[in-house]
């Protein structure tokens, strides 16, 4: 068993009470070495772009999740009015609840391409789900069949359909958060079942959509702060498939202090730790307030350790208990934010926001399956040195409360006309093998019916309207796919984690 994820996506869909769930959160990389080194390389003028230690001649890009469809790009010029700095980045999630959400409905991706191609200069960030039924609370061992399904490109189709979606809008380059949170229990396309499968399910993601050419990808692997139910270094899918290493990061557990959430195992140290021994970039794609209620110092050590580090941009969540604009209830954390993040007025253009992008062609295929060759910086099994902590129980998380904002999506239509199947790649590649899943007993069929989602409310500045109800399209029957990149070896330095604090977790106050 392992510590819950720290909420649903769903929730960001519809207004539905879903029981929260939360990993730990952590910590933050500073020795007195690190603290010379930044003093002399700020002196001579010297500091490398990939130095964890350097501190930003402009302040990191940042954004907020405001809603997924065009009412979340309506909210964004009040934020950054009542902020008083630009928004340069957009966020966004798709629906997991059927194929059809996952390829991009038109009325999520039509406003956000819109959005972007105003000003090129813009950051647009895209949650996408690695399995239909994402938050149906399917089995370990259909995951682990499903993921294998999807390391051999059964659903290769969908992503590469998404990706000439999103071509075809306009969107000339994005970040892609693949599979988020994966090493918690939440999402139907998490990485504990099996390991290895996912890892390979990834690099096949990663290679049918930079396949699709006029785009380019950046993707940002992203795991929820702390111990979880697996140890988040163990899905790591190597360097030549990942541009970002990114962090969700809420103030949980209750009644503990930012060092705490900084040096906590595989916290915020540990990230940015390993993403410096990767040659990464640091994110926080979701980062906010959850289970210490109003918390103003959690703002400000978020603030000085973004600003702080190889950052290359941050979105807060704002909704309720997590925001600070819409969430009227967090009154001095909002003061902080915006006393911290804004003020730098909205007359001069921010500078463009630039992420690295691992290209538009598909690498070349793997040499070698899976199960006998781990890609980069992720051993099947971890080293000894690297200390994995027991899972950490949460306490349950408080429900949301009456004026927690509703970001329910308000679709343009009523209905969504399946995307044709696309055509197989010129370039492709045959698949590799997959680990074997061993028989049991309670072995479940590798293939999901989800029903359709249900109609969401409508959010409070906008018109209401149906709903979309597309069914679920079917995986499109093995057309040849572009192949998982190689795995790379010689994996860096390994990372040593501390011991988790003693301390038990603080029950919230009923």
């Amino acid at each position: 068993m392992g510590a819950p994820d720290i909420h649903s996506a769903r929730r960001r869909f519809s207004d539905g009470r879903k029981e929260w769930r939360g990993s730990v959160p952590g910590a933050r990389p500073r020795t007195a070495v690190a603290g010379l080194a930044l003093l002399l390389c700020t002196a001579l003028g010297g500091c490398r772009p990939d130095d964890p230690t350097a501190r930003h001649e402009h302040p990191v890009p940042l954004g907020a999740f405001l809603g997924s469809d065009e009412g979340g790009v309506g909210r964004i010029p009040a934020f950054q009015r009542w902020l008083d700095t630009p928004v340069t980045v957009g966020h966004t999630y798709l629906p997991g609840e059927s194929w059809s959400g996952i390829e991009g409905p038109d009325y999520i991706v039509e406003p956000w391409a819109r959005w972007k191609a105003e000003d090129p200069g813009r950051l647009l960030v895209l949650n996408v789900p690695m399995l239909e039924a994402n938050e149906a609370g399917v089995p370990d061992r259909t995951v682990a069949a499903l993921l294998g399904r999807g390391a051999e490109g059964a659903f290769d189709g969908h992503y590469t359909r998404l990706a000439r979606r999103l071509a075809g809008a306009g969107v000339k380059d994005i970040v892609i958060v693949l599979g988020w949170e994966m090493n918690g229990l939440t999402y139907t396309g998490r990485c504990g079942p099996a390991p290895d499968r996912w890892k390979a399910y990834w690099r096949r993601i990663v290679a049918a959509m930079r396949a699709v050419p006029g785009i380019r990808f950046s993707f940002d692997f992203t795991a929820t702060r702390g111990p979880d139910a697996v140890p988040w270094p163990e899905c790591y899918p190597g360097d030549d498939v990942v541009d970002i290493v990114g962090l969700d990061a809420y103030d949980q557990p209750s009644g503990k202090r930012f060092d705490y959430y900084r040096d906590e195992p595989y916290g915020l140290k540990y990230h940015a730790e390993f993403a410096a021994a990767h040659h990464k970039p640091m994110s926080f794609p979701e980062w906010g307030l959850f289970d210490n209620a109003d918390n103003p110092d959690y703002i400000k050590g978020m603030h000085d350790w973004i600003e702080g580090h190889d950052v290359v941009y941050q979105t807060i969540t704002d909704y309720c208990p997590h925001g600070i604009w819409r969430c009227t209830r967090n009154e001095r954390s909002s003061s902080a934010y915006r006393s911290l993040f804004g003020g730098r007025g909205l007359q001069t253009a921010p500078p463009p926001v630039t992420v690295p992008a691992g290209g538009t062609t598909a690498p070349a295929s793997p040499s070698a399956s899976p199960s006998s060759a781990a890609p980069s910086g992720s051993p099947s099994e971890p080293p000894a040195s690297l200390a994995v902590p027991p899972p950490v129980a949460r306490p349950e998380s408080p429900a949301a409360s009456p004026d927690a904002p509703s970001s329910a999506l308000v679709p343009q239509s009523a209905s969504m006309p399946p995307p044709a199947s696309p055509s197989a790649p010129a370039s492709a590649l045959a698949s590799p093998p997959v680990p074997p899943l061993a028989a049991s007993p309670d072995a479940s069929a590798a293939t999901l019916e989800p029903s359709p989602p249900a109609s969401p409310p409508a959010a409070p500045d906008a018109t209401p309207s149906a709903s979309p109800s597309p069914s679920p399209s079917a995986a499109p029957s093995a057309p040849a796919s572009p192949a998982a990149p190689p795995a790379q070896s010689a994996p860096p330095a390994q990372l040593v984690p501390p011991p988790a604090p003693a301390s038990p977790p603080v029950a919230p106050a009923p």
